[in-house]
C-alpha cells in the first residue's frame, strides 16, 4: 500500500515549520521532504536537514529537467520539491509532508489530487508581526512586506482541505497530528491493512 501525501501551508511567520517539527517528532510514520531553494541560509539552518541550498542556475536546471515535483517564486527566492524522492517514499508505503507555499500547493494537487492539505492560520495579523518582529532576521521594510504578501496568501485558504488556527501551539500541533492519525483510519486503507484480521472475524463469527 502506498504512502499518504499531507502539504502544510501558511504564510511566513505563521508556525507552519514549527508545527511540522512537532509533527514528526509526535509521529515517526511521518517523513518530510526536504525542500529546495535559493536563498541563504538562516542561523542554525543545515543544508540537506532544513533545506537543500541551492544557486538559481542550479534551481532552473531541476525545474527545466522535471526533476521538481512543485516550485513557486516566494519573496524573491525560489523554492521546490524534489520529485523522485517523494515518489519513492510513497510508493515505499512512508507518508510524506511537505511544508510548501499556496502556488506549490495547487501544483501538487493537480499531480496528486488525493494529497490532504492544512493550511496554518495566525491568530491576527498583529500576533503574524509580533512572530516576525520576534526572529530577529528582518529589517522592518522586510517584516512589512511579508505581511501584506500574507494577506494575500490568506486569501486561498478556501483551496484546503483543513484549516488550524496557531494561537495555541500545543493545542495546534494536536490538531495537525490528529488530521493525519484521522487520515490513516479511513475505512478503504484500514481495510486493506487488516484485510486477513476481517477474514478470519468473519469466518469466526459465521462459525459461532
Amino acid at each position: 500500500m502506498s504512502g499518504s501525501l499531507f502539504v502544510v501551508s501558511a504564510p511566513s511567520g505563521a508556525g507552519k515549520t514549527s508545527l511540522v517539527n512537532a509533527l514528526l517528532a509526535a509521529d515517526p510514520g511521518v517523513r518530510k521532504s526536504v525542500s529546495y531553494t535559493t536563498r541563504a541560509p538562516r542561523p542554525g539552518e543545515q543544508d540537506g536537514e532544513d533545506y537543500h541550498f541551492t544557486d538559481r542556475a542550479r534551481f532552473q536546471s531541476m525545474a527545466d529537467a522535471g526533476e521538481l515535483l512543485e516550485h513557486a517564486e516566494v519573496h524573491g527566492n525560489y523554492y521546490g520539491t524534489g520529485q523522485t524522492w517523494v515518489r519513492q517514499a510513497l510508493a515505499g508505503g512512508r507518508d510524506i509532508v511537505l511544508e510548501i507555499d499556496w502556488q506549490g500547493a495547487q501544483q501538487v494537487r493537480r499531480l496528486h489530487p488525493d494529497a490532504v492539505s492544512v493550511f496554518i492560520l495566525p491568530p491576527s495579523i498583529e500576533a503574524l508581526r509580533s512572530r516576525l518582529r520576534g526572529r530577529g532576521q528582518d529589517a522592518e521594510s522586510v517584516i512589512e512586506r511579508r505581511l501584506a504578501a500574507a494577506r494575500g496568501e490568506i486569501e486561498h485558504v478556501s483551496e484546503f482541505d483543513f484549516v488550524i488556527v496557531n494561537s495555541e501551539f500545543a493545542v495546534a500541533a494536536h490538531e495537525l497530528h490528529s488530521i493525519v492519525v484521522a487520515h490513516r483510519l479511513r475505512r478503504d486503507p484500514q481495510l486493506d491493512r487488516h484485510a486477513a484480521l476481517v477474514a478470519a472475524l468473519g469466518a469466526s463469527s459465521s462459525r459461532e
